[in-house]
């Protein structure tokens, strides 16, 4: 039980539990924590006390929370550079994750100015539109919107792209090694994000827009990714 006549209050004597048996690893990476009423109950404490507990530690990034499904001990973060190309599936396994993917998309749509002068093909022309969500560990942690010349790229209509896109394409001599105009910023999950990437509204993201390109410094995709702030670190 916590102490109501301490001078630490009692929000911060539960964090301060909490936070210890996150660092002892009583509660480990990516497991749930006790609900509200659970911790209530546990230690004789109101939902406003538990409540900011558990916010403090959120903010601290010690939890994540994830919509419908409860507040999580934060795991490790994926390392992953910028300046030269990687794979989902290769920076997870260099960062001891099991990486996974669930292809959310994929259709037929017209090349539109921007994607006429990312992939250098002309306006209007058909253009491969895939969308995948990509765990780490069982975890969303990326949204993946790949732009294809879909002359080129038909081939990926066929392709489960369950596992590395990179690899299907290295398999036809196609070597994703060029990177091409790369750009980052901050964003926040809408509604749609949200549900997808099971986090709250607001959770922040990396934006990352980018155009990756093969042996012969020729456009294969241009991308448009959300990867989940908590699980990522970007080095320049």
């Amino acid at each position: 039980m916590l102490d109501a006549n301490a001078q630490l209050p009692l929000y911060k004597q539960l964090k301060a539990i909490i936070k210890t048996k996150i660092t002892t690893r009583e509660y480990t990476e990516n497991e749930r924590i006790p609900t509200e009423p659970e911790f209530i109950e546990r230690y004789g404490v109101s939902r406003i006390t538990v409540r900011k507990a558990v916010e403090e530690l959120v903010e601290e990034g010690y939890l994540v929370k994830r919509q419908g499904k409860g507040t999580f001990v934060n795991g490790h973060k994926v390392f992953r550079k910028i300046e030269y190309v990687a794979g989902f599936s290769e920076s997870c396994r260099s960062n001891g994750f099991k990486a996974e993917s669930t292809v959310l998309q994929r259709e037929i749509v017209p090349a539109d100015s921007v994607l006429a002068a990312k992939l250098a093909i002309p306006e209007g022309a058909s253009v491969l539109y895939i969308q995948r969500k990509r765990t780490a560990n069982g975890l969303p942690i990326l949204l993946e919107n790949n732009y294809f010349d879909l002359e080129k790229y038909a081939f990926l209509q066929e392709e489960k792209l369950t596992g590395s896109l990179y690899q299907a394409l290295r398999k036809r001599d196609i070597l994703p090694i060029n990177p091409g105009e790369t750009t980052i910023e901050i964003v926040t999950a809408d509604d749609f994000i949200g549900k997808t990437m099971e986090v709250a509204i607001g959770t922040p993201f990396f934006f990352m827009q980018t155009v990756v390109k093969d042996q012969n410094r020729q456009p294969i995709h241009y991308g448009k990714q959300f990867y989940l702030g908590d699980a990522y670190i970007f080095s320049i």
